[in-house]
């Protein structure tokens, strides 16, 4: 695991040494993504310039130095992540007469792609990585993404140099950049809380998409270079519907069992101490008892605990580890020890992001690296088993409103706003003695202004839509920004042969789980120099996953239904089945106590008329009503407010 960064100038007017003194300043803004080695390469004839930081995992010698060479001589690069199955194709290389120097799995690729060329090979890798290739004889540059994102890449132009790197903040570092927020991807990040791909917070930055090779050549000044997808969530819908699994739930259930052993077994090959996150719910017990169950010694296991009941998994981690007999650490964590973690957020994510878990998920990584280099992680279980309680509630919602002719769902949706949240709310505490208990609703007024917009979403498509949006209209609050269109609002994008809950669980596979939960893992884990891997995120699973009927996911109303079968050949249901709590902190309360006077500075009205980023009027009716405590805003605020600190350091930066 490493940070990448590099430039292509197409002028050619610098010499070695500048371009290599300017990309040795981008990739040590990455120091924490690899403190463990530092390289540059620079080619002044054609102005590419390569860098590297290391965090070494697999071979640790020196001869895992990057930018590295092909013995060919041909390819250069720098390469961020892991290729699992290397071992297997150094073996097949071997028989092919190459010989290796070290035990890297980069050295492999490079043999890779010399024997096959740069789209047969990375058809082949199974991991995660991102990485550039510079091919000295085509003079191209490959910027290459893997299957799900689980590793970043970034890349833009300035003036007539592309630069590129693991995190904006490398980027940044670059001499040229003046670049400005770019307000359109400002209101897709109100709708999702993150920034989705391929948009960046920054006017003319974007994103490699997952799956992807994006070629530049030095004739292709100023615009996007030509991408070519290798794998796509999308394919591998199409071919598991072209190709369903056809066995009974015990068959489901022992090749799912061998699919994961090997892809844990794979991601337990490192050179360095290694563990795993468990919060003792379904994904991440699957993963730590698959696991034990190949090691020799006890897996070590990690764990946060939070004195507030509500959002403590510590207990239940604990009793599964017991269980599996792991070497299990817990620290619970005082909520000022949780909030001291605020400040270090703008840095840590480098661009406007919030996922209020992003907090936990630091915590437990920073406890995590005090032992350990590298852990596994369960994430991915509830995009491609149905495990997200949305999935129930949105087709629970839309069997209720569904059968609504449409000339009247806009009449019944115009009556419910006819009246305010607050007016519908003294209405309902006047007829409280007169209704039935079911009827009795906290914040009545705003679960009916709630509903008039679901009549009004545009279909199932559409209510999910509004089910994952925090501002549902973020023009109104980003003052010149419109929305460009995303995996959720192209029509071209949906899948409608898919039963609802299929489209949302692949929705979210396409957009929450990259731009999102990766995301969080990668910025948290990496901010303190800690590899963590995903098994479920091998392609052979996903694929796996889409061939399978949707009633080995969803049974009786539950999810994860195969993947519950699964473990409880090593874990008793009892100490598994239980509500689905989530990684989370009480920013609800916190907003209104201890974190009031910072929030309080950040959405001042006349800081935000001044900046001219927001109307502040939508921003401060949310706070007032969220502090007296007539609505809970949190969402809405903490998404301007991890906006407004992210913009409060990239000023000060300047």
């Amino acid at each position: 695991m490493c940070g990448i960064s590099g430039l292509l100038d197409t002028s050619r007017r610098c010499g070695n040494h500048e371009l290599q003194r300017t990309v040795l300043k981008m990739v040590n803004t990455l120091h924490h993504r690899g403190p463990d080695d530092v390289g540059t390469w620079a080619d002044a004839e054609t102005g590419i310039a390569l860098g590297h930081r290391r965090l070494s995992i697999v071979d640790l010698s020196p001869e895992g130095h990057q930018p590295m060479h092909s013995v060919c001589g041909r390819y250069v690069i720098s390469f961020n992540g892991e290729v699992y199955n290397f071992q297997e194709l150094r073996r097949e290389l071997e028989e092919l007469g190459y010989t290796f120097r070290g035990h890297s799995d980069t050295e492999v690729m490079l043999s890779c792609i010399s024997q096959w060329g740069i789209l047969p090979a990375v058809r082949r890798f199974n991991g995660m990585f991102a990485f550039a290739l510079w091919d000295r004889q085509e003079r191209e540059l490959h910027l290459v993404r893997d299957r799900f994102g689980e590793k970043p890449l970034y890349y833009g132009w300035i003036g007539g140099v592309l630069v590129f790197g693991s995190e904006l903040k490398a980027l940044r570092a670059h001499p040229g950049f003046t670049m400005e927020v770019d307000r359109n991807a400002l209101a897709l990040f109100l709708r999702h809380n993150y920034v989705p791909a391929p948009h960046s917070i920054y006017k003319g930055i974007w994103k490699v998409m997952p799956g992807t090779i994006a070629t530049i050549t030095k004739a292709d000044v100023g615009r996007s270079p030509k991408a070519i997808p290798y794998w796509s969530v999308r394919s591998a819908v199409d071919q598991g519907l072209a190709d369903p699994f056809t066995g009974s739930d015990t068959e489901a259930v022992a090749c799912l069992n061998e699919l994961l052993k090997d892809t844990v077994k794979h991601r337990m090959v490192a050179d360095v101490p290694l563990g795993a996150f468990l919060s003792g719910g379904i994904d991440s017990s699957t993963i730590v008892a698959l696991m034990q169950a190949q090691s020799g010694r006890p897996v070590q296991t990690f764990t946060i605990g939070f004195h507030e009941t509500a959002f403590n998994e510590a207990e239940h981690a604990k009793a599964v580890a017991r269980h599996l007999g792991t070497a299990h650490t817990e620290l619970y964590v005082t909520p000022e020890e949780t909030m001291a973690v605020i400040p270090k957020l703008p840095s840590l994510y480098d661009e406007p992001f919030a996922d209020s878990s992003q907090i936990p998920t630091f915590l437990v990584s920073e406890l995590a690296r005090r032992d350990v280099t590298v852990v596994l992680s369960g994430d991915a279980g509830d995009e491609l088993f149905g495990g997200y309680e949305r999935y129930f509630l949105g087709y629970s919602i839309w069997n209720k409103i569904g059968w609504i002719p449409e000339m009247a769902k806009t009449p019944m949706a115009r009556g419910l706003r006819m009246f305010s949240a607050q007016s519908w709310d003294k209405l309902f505490q006047i007829m409280d003695p007169l209704l039935p208990k079911p009827l009795r609703y906290r914040n009545p007024g705003e679960k009916l202004h709630k509903l008039a917009q679901m009549l009004t979403a545009g279909g199932a498509d559409g209510l999910y839509v509004l089910m994952g949006s925090h501002w549902t209209d973020p023009a109104s609050v980003v003052i010149g920004g419109a929305e460009p269109l995303t995996v959720f609002t192209d029509p071209s994008a949906r899948m409608d042969r898919l039963h609802l809950q299929e489209r949302m669980m692949y929705l979210d596979t396409m957009s929450y789980l990259p731009d999102d939960i990766l995301v969080k893992v990668d910025r948290a884990s990496m901010g303190v120099s800690l590899e963590s891997r995903v098994p479920f995120l091998d392609h052979r699973i996903a694929e796996f996953a889409w061939q399978l009927p949707l009633s080995m996911k969803i049974r009786n109303g539950q999810g994860k239904w195969l993947l519950r079968q699964l473990l409880y050949k090593y874990v008793p249901a009892a100490l598994i089945e239980r509500p689905k709590m989530g990684f989370g902190v009480p920013i609800d309360a916190w907003l209104r106590g201890p974190l009031r006077e910072w929030a309080e500075a950040l959405l001042d009205e006349k800081k935000l008329r001044d900046q001219g980023f927001f109307y502040p009027d939508p921003i401060r009716e949310k706070w007032n009503e969220h502090l007296s405590g007539t609505s809970s805003w949190q969402y809405h605020l903490w998404d301007v407010l991890m906006f407004q600190a992210w913009l409060e350091q990239e000023w000060r930066g300047r």
